[in-house]
């Protein structure tokens, strides 16, 4: 799982606030097209997918736009950044965490990791899933984020959910680093060091036999080497033919164009075997591969639960299919 607009909404890195995280978002998911030399409008609502054939969003035109919805063109989607800005907000009364609420661009308190997060934890728990939950960034930010996080799980200091210690999920507070070249991929954390010149099937038992929170760094470097394209991405090792483990990533730079996506998925041929292949991201979505819809991750508590369950559903089928 990503953590930058995916569960966080600011981002102390790249010093953007929260309003700056969502109005960098807004761009990525409305759409339009060129026409006689002017930006026209296709639809008015933000939507992960294009909403009709010809469409391009205006990101993929204009690029990066700070302020995007003070702009003209963007003018009319203001109203969907407030009404999520006022869902953000840190709840009425209580007073100011260091930890878990952040001080936006306006002056008023909004929550730093989403609410619909931490309803994901309580839900799977209460589900009786045996799950891990790793965090995978680009950033410099995971002992920040993971100390956050045991400091919520073991203090019960959310005022929404204050019962999060009664979960019992322990932290790994010492993020690792997976490190990619043409040779071999390497994961190292504390004294851990694992190498796909050992075999990836190392790499997927890692994982597959993760507890509890944790987190490790990926190789931004490797992934702008290789043009932003799934062969740089952050490897995502599965297993189609596991019936106990499934691995699902969310990320909001997901994207079914493997020249512009940000998961490398690494697919075992055989049961049981160590021979792979890089998967299309069209194969694995809403399978194994989540892109991130963060304006429904703000407005929906059970966003994240219900994204999961979609994706159990979908593996299970292709289980008892065969289908691969």
């Amino acid at each position: 799982m990503s953590r930058y607009r995916t569960i966080l909404v600011s981002d102390a890195v790249t010093k953007q606030g929260t309003i700056a995280v969502l109005e960098s978002f807004l761009p990525c998911v409305t759409w339009g097209r060129v026409a006689k030399g002017k930006w026209e409008w296709m639809s008015d609502s933000p939507s992960l997918q294009p909403p009709c054939e010809g469409a391009v969003s205006y990101y993929s035109k204009y690029g990066r736009v700070a302020g995007f919805t003070r702009s003209p063109p963007g003018h009319k989607f203001k109203g969907v950044l407030e009404e999520h800005l006022a869902l953000l907000r840190w709840p009425a009364g209580q007073e100011e965490d260091q930890l878990l609420s952040v001080r936006g661009e306006d002056g008023q308190l909004y929550h730093w990791i989403l609410p619909s997060f931490f309803q994901l934890l309580q839900d799977l728990v209460e589900q009786g899933t045996e799950f891990a939950i790793v965090f995978r960034t680009f950033g410099t930010d995971l002992p920040h984020v993971l100390g956050t996080m045991n400091y919520v799980l073991t203090q019960g200091s959310h005022p929404l959910f204050p019962n999060l210690p009664a979960l019992k999920l322990s932290v790994n507070e010492t993020p690792g680093q997976i490190r990619c070249s043409k040779k071999a991929t390497v994961l190292t954390r504390a004294g851990e060091r694992l190498s796909s010149r050992d075999g990836e099937r190392g790499l997927y038992q890692f994982f597959s036999s993760s507890q509890g929170l944790g987190g490790f760094q990926d190789h931004f470097h490797w992934w702008a080497q290789n043009t932003f394209s799934n062969l740089g991405g952050k490897p995502l090792w599965i297993d189609p033919f596991d019936p106990k483990v499934q691995h699902i990533f969310f990320d909001d730079n997901i994207r079914q164009d493997d020249e512009d996506t940000i998961v490398h998925p690494k697919v075992f041929l055989d049961p049981g075997g160590t021979q792979m292949r890089t998967a299309f991201t069209s194969e694995l979505y809403d399978i194994c591969l989540v892109q991130n819809d963060l304006l429904k991750a703000i407005s929906d508590l059970h966003y994240f639960t219900k994204r999961v369950q979609v994706c159990q559903e979908n593996y299970e089928r292709n289980l008892q299919q065969g289908a691969y």
